[in-house]
């Protein structure tokens, strides 16, 4: 390509960015929708046993999990627009599905309806790997951050939705934001629409009909894709298991569920906010630094969860939690396309998904068993052992890229 088309295509790409993170921060904001009101609702619907009241959040990590190498391979057969457009359908039909499931106190419908709800979210992971689909390297790690930054807007919709609308269809408590969460749905459907595809479905189908690349296990067996999909698991998983737990945690301790609210407003600001300039962060640092930088933001989130139950503590080990998933998650992304070639890029961008929102689903269902059990400070001492495990096995893919480098001079 020359110069010109190299500019044009940046062009294109820095648009699409724009739109990506519009449709990010709309349909972003039904996630945290879900997080702080799945247990609750859970409860509510339950009764006193908490020891299922998580299923619901549970069952949207798997609905994600399980939806997210079929968005990959629906999206290189169509096209990044049609796929994102399609994807917010199950978010829609999963907001009235919810309202209608609480307003006739149908706890397993509830559950059915927080999976479609999932299912939408697979395809919104795929917004990072669209901002990457093509352009330059500076301009694609750009959009990659600003796409990610979307979450600081979806961080504000979400909770406010939560707080404006939670008695909307009263005394019913909890269904008129799921009925906000379908009306915002159909918004980010509008918004996805506007999405142009920067590499032609025809070109995505040559890629998933035509050479496939190394076989998987090949890919997976590389030092810096285990490296890089642990990372990614240990920031997503240990974020899915405290962010659930947080909400229980803070109203079992006699706060209010607007406090929850808007501790997971203030934990998903956290998330996204750094988006802005984490791009810039990994030009200038690296990689691998971000992501020890990630980890041991989580690891400060587990002290201060630890030391004590009141609104401050619950808020700043959110805000950590977030802090810490943005750097350790983006920067595992980041690492994880080093890995691949183009023709392999959607199988293994989908294997990663479908690994790291599988632990986040398998921690979101144990959140819910240990905050009745062992309780918050046994979730909080969880974090320890999984980031020095993540440590290690970063520092070992460090270590071999090293003696691989040695050995070719």
């Amino acid at each position: 390509m020359d110069k010109q088309g190299s500019q044009d295509l940046d062009r294109i790409v820095r648009r699409n960015a724009g739109v990506l993170m519009a449709a990010n921060a709309v349909n972003g904001s039904i996630l945290p929708i879900a997080v702080t009101l799945g247990g609750l609702a859970g409860v509510y619907l339950l009764g006193p046993d908490k020891s299922l009241a998580t299923l619901p959040v549970t069952a949207s990590t798997v609905g994600s999990a399980l939806t997210t190498i079929p968005a990959a391979i629906l999206m290189s057969r169509i096209g990044r627009r049609k796929g994102f457009v399609i994807g917010a359908a199950p978010a829609i039909l999963g907001g009235l599905l919810a309202t209608f499931a609480l307003m006739q106190g149908l706890f397993w419908l509830f559950a059915v309806a927080l999976f479609f709800i999932g299912m939408s979210g697979a395809f919104n992971q795929q917004y990072r790997f669209a901002a990457i689909d093509a352009g330059s390297p500076a301009v694609r790690t750009k959009a990659m951050s600003l796409v990610m930054a979307g979450g600081i807007f979806s961080g504000i919709i979400g909770p406010q939705t939560v707080i404006l609308t939670n008695d909307w269809l009263s005394p019913v408590i909890f269904a008129g934001s799921f009925l906000a969460a379908a009306g915002l749905g159909c918004i980010g459907l509008l918004i996805a629409s506007g999405i142009r595809d920067v590499v032609p479905p025809r070109e995505l189908r040559s890629h998933a009909d035509g050479p496939k690349g190394r076989p998987l296990r090949v890919i997976a067996r590389q030092p810096r894709f285990i490296a890089a999909v642990l990372c990614g698991i240990s920031a997503y998983a240990l974020m899915s298991l405290v962010m659930t737990a947080a909400p229980l945690a803070m109203v079992g301790c006699g706060l209010t569920q607007s406090d929850a609210a808007l501790g997971i407003q203030w934990h998903v600001l956290a998330m996204f906010g750094p988006s802005f300039f984490t791009g810039r962060l990994i030009v200038r640092f690296g990689k691998d630094r971000v992501v020890i930088a990630g980890l041991a933001l989580l690891t400060a989130c587990a002290v201060v969860g630890m030391s004590g139950i009141s609104l401050a503590h619950f808020w700043i080990t959110l805000i950590l939690l977030g802090l810490g998933w943005n750097l350790g998650f983006i920067g595992a992304t980041a690492m994880l396309a080093d890995t691949y070639r183009p023709e392999e890029r959607g199988r293994v961008q989908g294997l990663n998904d479908f690994l790291v929102l599988g632990a986040a689903a398998i921690a979101s269902l144990l959140s819910g068993k240990l905050i009745g059990g062992p309780g918050w400070v046994f979730i909080n001492l969880i974090v320890f052992p999984v980031v020095t495990l993540s440590l290690a096995a970063l520092a070992g893919s460090v270590l071999l890229q090293r003696r691989a480098a040695q050995e070719k001079t």
